[in-house]
């Protein structure tokens, strides 16, 4: 990506802090009027020998409170966009016209695995060792990003393998989640349909960063400038999470 870009004082410091203000009030307001809810994390075990088909359990490990699982993931956006809009603003902008913004990665890594997390819980998926799996795993294709905006400081061809490998590992989730439902709709005891909405309104969101992505090192366009991918990155971070927020308030938070 160029470092040819207008630079990014300004525009992004007002962007950032209207989104990061945006996250915290709607974390707020989450916390304010949402009932409690709370969806239970199990664990089933072997109680004999390998082979011999003899477990225990599942047994409920703890209840995930679901309405400050999005309460959370809003205050890790509202943190990292007030944080580069203020104190990290200097060396947030100057990383932003060289193609790269670790910050961005970091927080993604944490709030965009909560809400991998949260939708899996919802399909169904409520294992501790798949729930860690699905985390660890989303949380990997998140620095994945991170890697191929290092590795490609620079460079006059782009490598694309982080790329690649990123999008293999972001795939892992949504096919566990994708087995779940079919599983559930087989059974005969499919989700309600809000978490069909969140799952394909999700999926397709998560897929626009991955986009974006491609479109920026493809350097086409707009695309071109470094501070229009990251406005993009930005307004993406706050559709996807105001989408899962407010999906999950009104089918599961909102009360009678």
């Amino acid at each position: 990506m160029t470092s040819s870009a207008v630079s990014p004082t300004g525009t992004l410091r007002r962007l950032n802090f209207a989104v990061g203000s945006l996250h915290a009030m709607q974390a707020v307001l989450i916390l304010f009027i949402a009932k409690p809810a709370a969806l239970a994390v199990r664990l089933s075990y072997m109680t004999g020998p390998p082979g011999e088909g003899s477990y225990g359990g599942p047994a409920t490990l703890f209840d995930l409170r679901v309405d400050l699982a999005v309460v959370l993931f809003l205050a890790l956006a509202a943190i990292d966009h007030l944080s580069v809009a203020t104190w990290a603003r200097r060396s947030y902008e100057a990383n932003v016209v060289r193609g790269i913004n670790p910050a961005r990665w970091l927080e993604y890594s944490v709030s965009a695995s909560v809400m991998v997390v949260l939708i899996a819980l919802l399909s169904g998926i409520n294992e501790i060792t798949a729930l860690i799996a699905l985390f660890g795993v989303n949380a990997s294709m998140i620095l994945f990003g991170l890697v191929m905006e290092r590795v490609n400081l620079d460079r006059a061809t782009v490598n694309w393998s982080p790329f690649i490998y990123g999008c293999i590992a972001g795939a892992i989730p949504w096919i566990a989640i994708t087995v779940q439902l079919i599983a559930s709709e087989n059974e005969g005891s499919s989700p309600p349909g809000f978490v069909y909405g969140i799952f394909v309104t999700l999926f397709l969101l998560f897929n626009t960063f991955a986009l974006n992505m491609w479109l920026a090192y493809r350097a086409r366009g707009r695309w071109s400038n470094p501070v229009f991918v990251e406005r993009v990155y930005l307004w993406l971070s706050l559709i996807a999470k105001s989408a899962l927020a407010w999906q999950v308030y009104f089918g599961a938070l909102a009360g009678s």
